[in-house]
């Protein structure tokens, strides 16, 4: 996400207070670094202060981890295994709403991937793991008319788009876990799209639907110009990557 980006933004929520950001920036990003322990705090109060930051400030702040949070809109909903629901409909024969519990009892892949974003930071070696996406669609049914999915978030706002056949590599996960610990919120959490072969934008965060559409529908950044496609520079866009 660029600053042209954010100016694009609507505004929602309170800013955060200018002796908070002042603060943060003068934390000891190289002791959080040396301690583990500190970084998952600095992790968390970074994830907690990006969705009261409609300016966007907190998603250039150093950050050990390698992780920028962004979030489009001021506040995003907690979801847990009591609340959280995933909808599988569309263009298919069997829609499903599945509970996380149901997703945990499904098959899961792990993948080892380095994830990019469009503003050129990369974290190294980042494993994901949860369910094919081609196993939620196999078991809907896909009709023949169906082309592409559509990708809803509980954040309200955000969306994303896969053509059919980008949906079912093998390196397309609806993804439980993320650095082998189950997906934080800050993170879009408890579940999220991970298109492995794409620019992160494409991994939708804080997944909640998955709709699909006869033909593909631009997602949020995509309105903004972002590439529909969002491949890797030297992914295989062929769909016949071998899953880690």
């Amino acid at each position: 996400m660029t600053m042209a980006d954010q100016e694009n933004l609507p505004e929602r929520g309170a800013p955060v207070a200018r002796r908070a950001m002042l603060g943060m920036l003068g934390a000891g990003v190289a002791g959080v670094a040396a301690a583990p322990w500190l970084q998952r705090g600095w992790e968390n109060f970074l994830g907690a202060a990006s969705q009261a930051d409609p300016t966007g400030l907190t998603g250039v702040l150093p950050n050990p981890g390698g992780f920028r949070y962004y979030s489009v809109v001021g506040s995003v909903p907690r979801k847990d295994a009591r609340t959280y629901r995933l909808k599988v409909n569309g263009l298919v024969d069997r829609p499903r709403t599945y509970t996380l519990d149901d997703l945990r009892a499904l098959p899961q892949k792990r993948l080892v991937r380095d994830v990019l974003c469009t503003d050129g930071w990369r974290v190294a070696d980042t494993p994901f793991e949860g369910v094919l996406l081609s196993d939620l669609l196999d078991a809907a049914g896909v009709r023949p008319e169906g082309k592409a999915i559509y990708f809803t978030c509980f954040d309200g706002v955000y969306t994303e788009s896969l053509t059919l056949d980008q949906a079912r590599r093998p390196d397309m996960l609806v993804a439980l876990k993320m650095q082998d610990k189950p997906v934080s919120h800050e993170h879009g959490g408890p579940v999220r799209l991970y298109a492995a072969p794409m620019y992160f934008y494409k991994s939708a965060k804080w997944l909640s639907g998955i709709t699909v559409t006869d033909e593909v529908i631009p997602g949020y950044w995509e309105e903004y110009g972002y590439d529909v496609d969002g491949w890797l520079d030297g992914a295989d866009r062929r769909g016949d990557a071998q899953a880690a």
